[in-house]
């Protein structure tokens, strides 16, 4: 036993280690791992060719000034949302003094429970009295609209021994600023003034809106039972339709701007939506005081269908419209003035 193991000890020590079995190397494999002979041949891609690059550097632009495209679109409609909320509006040019010799007084009510502060002038009757009527002015100017002009309806209504009082919505002051809204916040400015008209001893109280304050107009009452009656001049509604109706006019492109991202910005900027104003209640209204609504057939920023539908749902026996043919935005104290002030005053009278 021990010869055959001796003998065994010798044939290793003879011929070196016994060789392992493992994968054969491939002729020419060289050092390191060895290569299997079922392995695939490493993947070889092909240089991309100037034709693809110059496809791939063009979709890459095109996508980006899509979206650079996409950023100005949207950009241009939050701008626009923006000068709806802060109008350009001029500065006061005058006062009732230098403007018609019309002794008054200035006054500010403080902002309160998130209504911001109203400033205005208070021009008292010659006689005293207490019909008072108070001036609401439209959207994009202020108490003096000169193309009305108010100064003119002023002093023709103080010299039938009115006190009248003109003021600045929020939007048009100059000391404090406030956006837009349609006619929601500036229901409320309104109610402050006559609020502050019936503390200087006013009884009946006319408000005499036009343009955006007549929609301000009938807004406000909604708040307020101090009204004795209202003359709505050019009434504007802020509502989707009045909105694609004024954006279209100064429209180079059709459909640009869209109504609907404007409106959708227009919160961003005023903290109020559009489809809060209560537009459908405004026209479908019974309203308890008489209403003499003047409109002009040609009013390219507000349908005369707005004052004709709510002409349509008043019942109180007073009311009346005066649809003029022909008529635009706010001009027919301008230019049909011997008619418009008989209807007026003959408004006034049948009303006491």
């Amino acid at each position: 036993m021990r010869s055959k193991v001796m003998h065994l000890e010798a044939g290793i020590s003879s011929s070196g280690p016994a060789a392992l079995p493992g994968p054969a190397l491939l002729p020419g494999a060289g050092p390191g791992l060895p290569v299997l002979p079922d392995d695939p041949p490493a993947e070889q891609r092909a240089p991309a060719t100037p034709r693809h690059k110059g496809l791939k550097v063009a979709v890459l632009a095109l996508a980006s000034l899509t979206a650079f495209a996409l950023l100005i679109f949207t950009a241009a409609h939050g701008l626009i949302a923006w000068r709806l909320a802060y109008p350009a509006v001029a500065p006061l040019a005058s006062d009732p003094m230098q403007a018609k010799q019309l002794a008054y007084s200035e006054f500010v009510i403080p902002a309160s429970g998130g209504i911001p502060a109203v400033s205005g002038w208070y021009i008292p009757a010659t006689a005293g009295g207490s019909r008072t009527i108070i001036f609401s002015h439209g959207y994009g100017t202020n108490r003096e609209e000169p193309w009305v002009p108010m100064y003119d309806l002023a002093e023709t209504m103080h010299l039938l021994e009115y006190n009248i009082i003109l003021f600045d919505y929020g939007y048009a002051s100059a000391e404090d600023r406030a956006p837009a809204t349609g006619g929601v916040t500036e229901s409320r400015q309104l109610v402050k003034v006559i609020e502050y008209a019936k503390e200087t001893g006013a009884d009946d109280i006319i408000v005499w809106g036009f343009s955006m304050g007549a929609g301000t107009a009938l807004q406000a009452a909604f708040l307020t039972d101090d009204i004795a009656a209202m003359i709505l001049d050019s009434t504007f509604i802020a509502d989707a339709g009045t909105l694609a109706l004024n954006l279209a006019e100064f429209s180079p492109v059709d459909g640009f701007p869209s109504p609907s991202l404007v409106a959708a910005f227009f919160p961003l900027w005023s903290g109020t939506r559009l489809a809060s104003i209560p537009s459908d209640r405004i026209e479908s209204t019974s309203y308890d005081m008489p209403i003499l609504l003047i409109h002009g057939t040609n009013d390219a920023k507000a349908p005369a269908s707005i004052a004709e539908t709510i002409a349509a749902n008043q019942r109180h026996p007073l009311s009346s419209a005066w649809i003029v043919p022909g008529g635009q935005h706010e001009m027919m104290f301008r230019t049909h003035t011997e008619e418009y002030m008989q209807r007026v005053t003959a408004f006034l009278a049948g009303i006491g």
